[in-house]
C-alpha cells in the first residue's frame, strides 16, 4: 500500500511515495518536475561483512561482476554505453554491510534504463569468459590503493580488533583471494548472489520529473520480478572489541610524512538513538573551534594543529566513536597532555554541558538546516535515499538525518559514561616510530601495547583546568528567517559597480525561494604568483589567515554560515556562503582579523611545517593524481609543481610573509558576484564599501593575465615524471588554439562520444590497469581533451601505442553509428549540458565560472548547444582526423615509469628535458 507521508522541508517543492512490492522491495518514489534528468538507486543489505571466510572481497567482486552483461543485455559495455550516449552517469560501492548502485539518463531514456537496471538483479550473467578479467581489475584496483594510508591504517584496525567480528575481515578482494578455476569461482559467486541479492533486503529510490503514478507503474513492471528469498541478515553477536582490545596504545607507521592521534571509544550501535541524537550533541561541544575550546586551548599550547570529533566506523552491533586530533612535534611529544586535556574536557561538558540551552542551539541550527536545505541533484539524492531507507522508516527517510527532539539527561550521560579511558585504544600515526607488527594485506608497519595502569589513573582523575571554557550563546544563529521578494527581476547577473580597479556583478535569486545567498571575491594582485616564491608565500598566507580565522568564525559556520579562501592563478578568492542576513557580519569579522593579522612566530612556524608536509606528500600519491597536478604546473605559467614551492617555503621567514602580505595589496584588481536572497541596493552598498574599503590599501589596476602555454605548432612534446610506485601512468593532452564556441562543441562531443568506449576497451576488455578514462579539460577558456591510463600491467610505451591505436581508429566507430544513434549521443550531451541547477550553490559556481571566462552573456551553454545540434559524423571525424590522427598533432604527454617497466620509455616526440621555468620562460603563450 503506498503511503505518501513523507517528512519533507516546507521548501521541498518535490512529492514523495513509500511503498512495498509484493517480493518486499522497499521503494521511495520523487517526483520533481524542475530535473530533466532522472536517477535511479538500489541499496542491498549486503556488504563485506558477508564475504565467506575464504573468499575475501567477494561481495566486492559481485559489485564489479553485475556491470558485465545480463540475460537480458549480454553485451558488457552496453549498460556504460547506453547511459553515456543518454547523457548519464553511473557508479556502484560495497561498504561493510550494504552495497549501492545508482545512475541517471535523460528523461526520456528511463524506461529503457530502468528495463537494463533491474536486469541486475534478475538475470545476470556473470559470464565466465568474464570472470579471470575482472579478477584482475580487483586486483589493479587493490594495487593502485597499495600505498594509501587511510587503506593501510583501515589494514591495523582490522587486524587489532575481535577477529572473530566481521570487521576484521579484508575487503577489497584480490588476485590471491579471489584465484581458482574461473568457473569454480563463478559457481560460488551465483551461489552468493543468489543467497544474500534478495529482494526482502532491497531499498530503491527512483526520481523523475513524471508523476507518481507513472513511476510506481514503472517500478512494479520492472522490479516486481527480483526474486525475494526472505533471507535474515545473521551477524555474529560478538563485540568489535573484546577486552584486552581495549585500553591499548597502536603506534602506526605511514607512508606519507603526518602525526595524527585518534582516541576512539566502543559503543554498541547507535542507530535507535537517531530521533535525539545524543552523541551528535557530545560531539558538537567535544568540536567547537571557539575560544576556551579543547581544540583552541590545545593549539594555544602548541599540540595540535586540528581536531575532528564524531568520526569512526559503525555497523550492527557498534560504533566507533572517534576524537582526531592533527599533531604538531611537540603534541607527538606529549600525547599524554592531549588525551588527559580531552578527558578534562569531558569532566567539564558532564558537569556543565548538558543544558537545555545548548541542546535547543544545536536541535534548531538542524531544524533551520532542514527547512531551508539545497537540493542534491537526482542521482546524488537517489543514492543518499536509497541508502536511508535501510536505516530510517519511510517517514523519516529525509527528516531522520535533522531530527533532535529532545534533550534526554539519561541518554547523553550514557553516551558520556562510554568516553573513558578503560574504554579506550589509543592510536598513534607518525614516521619514525617503532613497530613490531606488519599488517597482513597492506604491510602496514604497528605496534600494540597495552596503556599502563598509572596512565590511566592519572587520565581518570582529572580535573578541567581553568583554561577550557564551554561555548557561549551563538550570536549568529537567527531566530527567524525567511526569503525576500523583490519587483526586480533578472534573468543573469549584471555589473552593479565598475570602476578601475574593480567590478562587482549582482543578481537576486527568484528560483529557490531560500534566505541564502552567495559572494564570491576574486582579488588579483601583480605580486601574487610572478614567480615560484610569491606563489609559495601566497599560500602561506592564506593558510596563515584560515588559521587565524579558525576561532573567531566557527560560530557562524555551526549557524550555517560558510566561507573558503583560496588561491587563484592571480591572487586570492574568498567565498562567502549561507544565509544572507549574517553574511555582512561574517565578511566584515573576516576583514577585519585580515587587517589585524597578528600572526605569532609560532603558529608561523608550525603552519610552515604542516603545508611543506603537504607538498611533499605529494609526491606519495597515485601517479596519476600526480600527472593531473603536474599538467596544470606545466601548462599554466602561474601553477608550480609542490616540490617547487615547498623548496622556496623552507627559507621562509614571518618578516618575508608580512612584507609579501603588504606588497600583495599594493595593486590589485577585485571582481565581486554577489547573488542569491540579496536586493539590489543592499549589493551596490556591499560593493561600494569593499572598493572603498580596497582603494584605502591599494593602488587600482587592470585585471591579471591568466597565461597558458601554446602548444600550437610545437608537435608531440614528452615530459617525464620520476616516480617511486609500482605503477605507470600516462597523461595525453591536447589543447585548441582557439577559444572559439565551435572549438568548445567539437571537444565537447568528441569525449563524450569516445569516454565510454575507451573505458570499454582499454579496462574492461585489455585491463589495462584500474584509472582508465578520457575528459573534456578546458584551460584558461581554451577547450581541450584528456586520456589518462595508470596501470599495473603496462609500461609508458605501450600505453601510448594503445591510445594512439584507439584514436586511429575510432573514427570508424563514428561511422558506424546509425542516424539515431548519432541524434541520441548529441541529444545525450546537450541535455547533461542543460541539466537543470539542482540548487542555489550550483547555480552560483556557474555564474562565477562564466565571469572568470569572459562569458557576461552567461549564454556559452546555449552557444556551445546550438552548435553541438549542428554538427554531422563528417565533422566530427575530421577534427579527430585533423587535430588526434595526424603525423604532426600538437599535444603534451606526461608520463611516468612503473618499477617493473623503468626501462620503458616513450621515444615519439620532443623531450622536455630543461626545467619547467625555462621551458614555460621559452614558450610562447595565450593570455585569457
Amino acid at each position: 500500500m503506498p503511503i505518501d507521508s513523507v517528512i519533507q522541508s516546507p521548501n521541498d517543492h518535490r512529492s514523495y511515495r513509500s511503498l512495498t512490492l509484493n517480493n518486499g522491495l522497499k521503494v521511495l518514489l520523487v517526483e520533481d518536475n524542475k530535473i530533466t534528468q532522472s536517477a535511479i538507486s538500489l541499496t542491498v543489505a549486503v556488504g563485506h561483512f558477508d564475504d565467506p571466510k575464504n573468499r575475501p572481497g567477494m561481495a566486492h567482486f559481485l559489485e564489479h561482476m553485475l556491470f558485465l552483461g545480463t540475460e537480458k543485455f549480454p553485451d558488457a559495455g552496453e549498460y556504460h554505453s547506453f547511459i553515456n550516449h543518454h547523457g548519464g552517469s553511473h557508479n556502484a560501492w560495497t561498504g561493510t554491510e550494504h552495497t549501492n548502485f545508482y545512475c541517471s539518463v535523460e528523461t526520456d531514456a528511463l524506461e529503457s534504463l530502468l528495463d537494463r537496471f533491474s536486469q541486475f538483479f534478475i538475470a545476470p550473467l556473470f559470464n565466465p569468459e568474464l570472470v579471470d578479467r575482472e579478477r584482475h581489475a580487483i586486483e589493479s584496483e587493490f594495487s593502485l590503493k597499495l600505498n594509501d594510508d587511510l587503506r593501510r591504517i583501515y589494514d591495523v584496525e582490522k587486524e587489532t580488533c575481535n577477529q572473530a567480528h566481521p570487521l576484521s575481515k579484508f575487503s577489497v578482494g584480490n588476485l590471491s583471494t579471489l584465484s581458482g578455476n574461473e568457473n569454480d569461482l563463478r559457481e560460488e559467486l551465483l551461489s552468493f548472489y543468489h543467497k544474500h541479492y534478495s529482494a526482502n533486503l532491497m531499498t530503491v529510490c527512483l526520481v523523475a520529473p513524471i508523476c507518481l503514478h507513472q513511476q510506481q507503474e514503472y517500478i512494479q513492471h520492472f522490479f516486481s520480478d527480483v526474486p525475494n528469498h526472505n533471507y535474515k541478515k545473521n551477524y555474529p553477536s560478538v563485540p568489535l572489541y573484546n577486552p584486552e582490545n581495549l585500553a591499548n596504545q597502536i603506534t602506526i607507521c605511514p607512508v606519507k610524512k603526518q602525526k595524527r592521534l585518534n582516541l576512539s571509544f566502543a559503543f554498541p550501535s547507535i542507530e535507535k538513538n537517531y530521533p535525539n541524537k545524543p552523541l551528535t550533541f557530545i560531539s558538537h561541544l567535544l568540536g567547537n573551534e571557539s575560544k576556551g575550546s579543547l581544540l583552541s586551548y590545545l593549539k594555544d599550547q602548541g599540540l595540535v594543529n586540528n581536531l575532528t570529533s564524531g568520526g569512526g566506523v559503525s555497523g550492527y552491533n557498534f560504533k566507533d566513536f572517534a576524537i582526531n586530533f592533527q599533531l604538531t612535534d611537540k603534541g607527538l611529544e606529549n600525547v599524554d597532555d592531549i588525551v588527559q586535556s580531552t578527558f578534562e574536557f569531558l569532566v567539564l561538558i558532564q558537569a556543565s554541558g548538558i543544558e537545555q540551552w545548548r541542546y535547543l542551539e544545536r536541535s534548531n541550527l538542524l531544524k533551520q538546516a532542514f527547512e531551508f536545505q539545497e537540493q542534491a541533484n537526482p542521482i546524488e539524492l537517489a543514492s543518499h535515499l536509497s541508502l536511508n531507507l535501510q536505516h530510517y522508516p519511510p517517514q523519516d527517510v529525509i527528516f531522520g538525518d535533522y531530527r533532535m527532539d529532545k534533550l534526554d539527561v539519561a541518554e547523553v550521560n550514557e553516551q558520556l559514561e562510554r568516553l573513558n579511558c578503560d574504554n579506550m585504544r589509543i592510536q598513534i600515526v607518525a614516521q619514525g616510530i617503532t613497530t613490531s607488527n606488519e599488517s597482513k594485506w597492506y604491510k602496514t608497519p604497528y605496534k600494540v601495547e597495552a596503556i599502563c595502569p598509572q596512565r590511566l589513573s592519572k587520565w581518570k582523575n582529572g580535573i578541567p583546568r581553568t583554561e577550557l571554557q564551554l561555548p557561549e550563546v551563538n550570536p549568529f544563529v537567527l531566530s527567524e528567517v525567511k526569503p525576500r521578494s523583490t519587483n526586480y527581476q533578472l534573468k543573469v547577473p549584471i555589473v552593479i559597480s565598475e570602476n578601475k580597479g574593480y567590478r562587482f556583478w549582482y543578481k537576486k535569486d527568484e528560483t529557490f525561494n531560500l534566505p541564502k545567498g552567495h559572494i564570491y571575491l576574486a582579488i588579483d594582485s601583480l605580486h601574487a604568483c610572478n614567480d615560484v616564491r610569491q606563489a609559495a608565500l601566497t599560500r602561506l598566507y592564506i593558510e596563515m589567515l584560515l588559521d587565524y580565522l579558525t576561532e573567531h568564525t566557527y560560530a557562524a559556520e555551526v549557524a550555517g554560515l560558510n566561507f573558503n579562501i583560496y588561491p587563484n592563478q592571480a591572487g586570492l578568492t574568498l567565498h562567502i556562503s549561507g544565509f544572507t542576513p549574517k553574511q555582512r557580519d561574517l565578511l566584515t569579522l573576516i576583514i577585519n582579523k585580515a587587517k589585524e593579522r597578528n600572526f605569532s612566530e609560532d603558529r608561523f612556524k608550525l603552519i610552515k611545517k604542516q603545508i611543506l608536509r603537504n607538498w611533499n606528500n605529494i609526491s606519495k600519491t597515485r601517479p596519476i593524481s600526480q600527472l593531473f597536478s603536474s599538467l596544470t604546473a606545466t601548462i599554466q605559467q602561474r601553477s608550480y609543481e609542490p616540490l617547487e614551492l615547498a623548496n622556496e617555503l623552507e627559507t621562509a621567514s614571518l618578516d618575508e610573509l608580512h612584507q609579501h602580505v603588504r606588497n600583495f595589496y599594493e595593486a590589485t584588481y577585485l571582481e565581486g558576484l554577489i547573488y542569491g536572497d540579496w536586493l539590489k541596493e543592499e549589493a551596490q552598498e556591499l560593493s561600494n564599501n569593499l572598493s572603498n574599503i580596497l582603494s584605502l590599501v591599494s593602488i587600482p589596476s587592470p585585471e591579471a593575465n591568466r597565461e597558458l602555454i601554446k602548444l600550437t605548432n610545437r608537435g608531440t612534446l614528452v615530459r617525464q615524471l620520476n616516480i617511486d610506485h609500482q605503477d605507470s601512468a600516462i597523461l595525453v593532452y591536447y589543447q585548441s588554439k582557439q577559444t572559439s564556441i565551435l572549438k568548445m562543441a567539437l571537444f565537447s562531443l568528441l569525449n563524450h562520444t569516445m569516454s565510454s568506449k575507451f573505458f570499454h576497451e582499454l579496462r574492461t576488455r585489455k585491463q589495462l590497469g584500474y584509472m582508465v578514462g578520457t575528459n573534456y579539460l578546458p584551460l584558461n577558456r581554451h577547450p581541450g581533451m584528456i586520456f589518462y591510463i595508470q596501470s599495473p600491467n603496462c609500461g609508458p610505451k605501450t600505453l601510448l601505442n594503445e591510445i594512439d591505436t584507439f584514436l586511429s581508429d575510432f573514427a570508424y566507430t563514428v561511422m558506424e553509428l546509425t542516424e539515431q544513434q548519432w541524434a541520441q549521443t548529441k541529444q545525450g550531451l546537450t541535455n547533461q549540458i542543460m541539466e537543470h541547477d539542482p540548487n542555489l550553490k550550483t547555480r552560483g559556481q556557474r555564474f562565477w565560472t562564466s565571469i572568470g571566462n569572459k562569458d557576461h552573456k552567461f549564454d556559452h551553454r546555449e552557444q556551445v548547444v546550438n552548435e553541438i545540434n549542428h554538427l554531422t559524423r563528417a565533422d566530427l571525424i575530421k577534427f579527430l582526423m585533423d587535430k588526434m590522427n595526424n603525423s604532426k598533432k600538437d599535444r603534451l604527454i606526461l608520463y611516468s615509469c612503473g618499477q617493473t617497466h623503468l626501462n620503458e620509455h616513450i621515444t615519439k616526440g620532443q623531450k622536455i628535458d630543461t626545467s619547467i621555468t625555462d621551458f614555460k620562460s621559452d614558450s610562447k603563450k595565450f593570455k585569457l
